[in-house]
């Protein structure tokens, strides 16, 4: 995966065809409601990705432990994609990885999610916006997960950018950076 380091955030459902056609090895999914997830996950699995489900995105998925089984157990998620530190915590009782997202949107936020990841200790974080090479500096030098960066992020230098300051990879919505 570090020699891809893009992961392809699905936020439409007409994303979902053109991901599947893509050189990502990773998607997040954000789209689809739990009529049609199983249909999604499986046309992406086929395709040999690796498919969060953004737990607080996808329509009609419960927040709470039973729904992350159910995930695992019923639509044979990878893994997660969580705002919420249960939800992590379920993850691994799921045996499914998770990625605990945080936003810097002050000093104190970006506190409260060092205290948070240091708790429950997420498979990896995702940082948002993804445009803050300084922040991305400081928090991959006080974690020890992986560092996903995304948000806002519209160009190639901007990519490079946030790999340089740290990240590990970049989660981006636009298609034309998934090949």
């Amino acid at each position: 995966m570090k020699n891809y380091p893009i992961i392809a955030s699905i936020t439409i459902d007409e994303q979902i065809a053109q991901a599947v056609a893509s050189d990502v090895k990773r998607v997040i999914l954000m789209t689809g409601n739990i009529t049609n997830l199983r249909t999604i996950i499986e046309s992406l699995h086929l395709s040999g990705k690796q498919v969060y489900v953004h737990t607080e995105m996808v329509a009609g998925i419960g927040r709470d432990a039973s729904a992350i089984q159910y995930l695992a157990d019923v639509f044979k998620v990878d893994g997660i994609v969580t705002t919420k530190s249960n939800a992590v915590a379920a993850a691994k009782q799921a045996g499914i990885l998770s990625i605990q997202r945080i936003f810097a949107i002050d000093t104190a936020a970006v506190e409260t999610a060092i205290r948070m990841i240091t708790s429950c200790k997420p498979d990896e974080v995702e940082l948002m916006p993804g445009l803050m090479p300084r922040v991305i500096e400081e928090l991959k030098e006080r974690i020890s997960q992986p560092l996903i960066v995304g948000g806002l992020i519209r160009y190639e230098q901007e990519i490079e950018q946030a790999l340089q300051s740290g990240a590990d990879f970049v989660s981006i919505g636009h298609a034309r950076f998934w090949s």
